[in-house]
């Protein structure tokens, strides 16, 4: 059985972070930081987090400042270079503080997985994986009607709300959390450029993601209609100092269950995704001696 605790988190500004930590009744193997989806929340992730602690993991969910709880998103000022400067490094941080010695290992949703690319805070990471993270350039939408659904929202709704509101109410329209008015403009802004945030300057991208040295396991999902492969591509790409790994997923290899972008973490796709990204990371957490005296033997 895991325990989950809750714990606030002091990032550099000293903004505060509500994380859990879940833990394994056992010895620790090493510990997975979960990184977020843009406008979900941890929860999301628990059941996923779960599964990981009967491996013997010890895992991090939390929730970027101004996404969770509800009603901080309009008090929030901070964009995705805040949540990946400042709310990626303090969990980064913290975790290795907690479990110094063991391997320490990402797995990022979506957004999440550009926050391991581009926090330098990732270069103390034994390996990572990033799921549906796709540059998310409206270009590669494939389907055109999704791709005029898509822009609404980034394009005219997102900005609109962000400027009169001063946050994106997501949560009204049933598609997450609200999100900061920043996040929202610098998504629509992104959204627009031919190659996603690598063609903004203030990003610096390509350098950021250049520096990581791991192993990195990078899935996309066939029936993702923001994610094809050739986004995905444009990411791993610039991943030069890593080795990547590329794997697809489509509705056959979980009996049928569509799976969508948001949907990987959906505990119906337990038993056929996520041993997949439970072996991965296993592979790379060999390390046998435990957070403590005892010794955690493969099963």
């Amino acid at each position: 059985m895991a325990r989950s605790t809750p714990h606030r988190i002091t990032c550099a500004d000293g903004f505060e972070l509500h994380a859990s930590l879940h833990s394994p009744e056992g010895p620790v193997r090493g510990v997975v930081l979960v990184h977020p989806a843009t406008a979900m929340p941890a929860s999301m992730y628990f059941a996923f987090a779960a599964r990981l602690t009967d491996d013997g993991f010890a895992v991090v969910t939390y929730n970027y400042r101004g996404v969770n709880p509800s009603g901080v998103a309009k008090r929030t000022r901070a964009g995705f270079l805040t949540w990946i400067d400042q709310d990626v490094d303090a969990v980064t941080r913290w975790a290795a503080e907690q479990y110094p010695g063991l391997p320490l290992l990402a797995v990022g949703h979506s957004f999440g997985g550009h926050a391991i690319g581009l926090s330098a805070s990732s270069q103390r990471l034994t390996a990572a994986v990033m799921v549906a993270s796709q540059a998310g350039s409206l270009r590669f939408i494939p389907s055109v009607r999704e791709r005029l659904l898509v822009a609404l929202y980034l394009k005219f709704i997102g900005p609109l709300c962000a400027r009169l509101l001063g946050y994106m109410p997501y949560a009204r329209l049933g598609l997450g959390e609200d999100v900061p008015a920043q996040a929202s403009l610098e998504w629509s802004r992104w959204a627009s450029l031919p190659r996603f945030y690598f063609d903004d300057p203030s990003v610096d991208a390509a350098a950021r993601l250049g520096r990581l040295r791991m192993p990195v396991l990078a899935i996309g999902l066939d029936d993702d209609p923001w994610g094809p492969p050739e986004a995905i591509d444009l990411v791993c790409e610039h991943l030069t100092g890593c080795t990547v790994e590329r794997r697809q997923f489509s509705p056959a290899d979980s009996l049928g269950q569509g799976i969508c972008h948001l949907g990987f973490f959906r505990e119906h796709h337990a038993a056929t995704l996520w041993p997949t990204v439970r072996d991965w990371l296993r592979r790379h957490a060999p390390v046998r001696v435990a957070h403590g005296p005892a010794v955690l033997r493969d099963r």
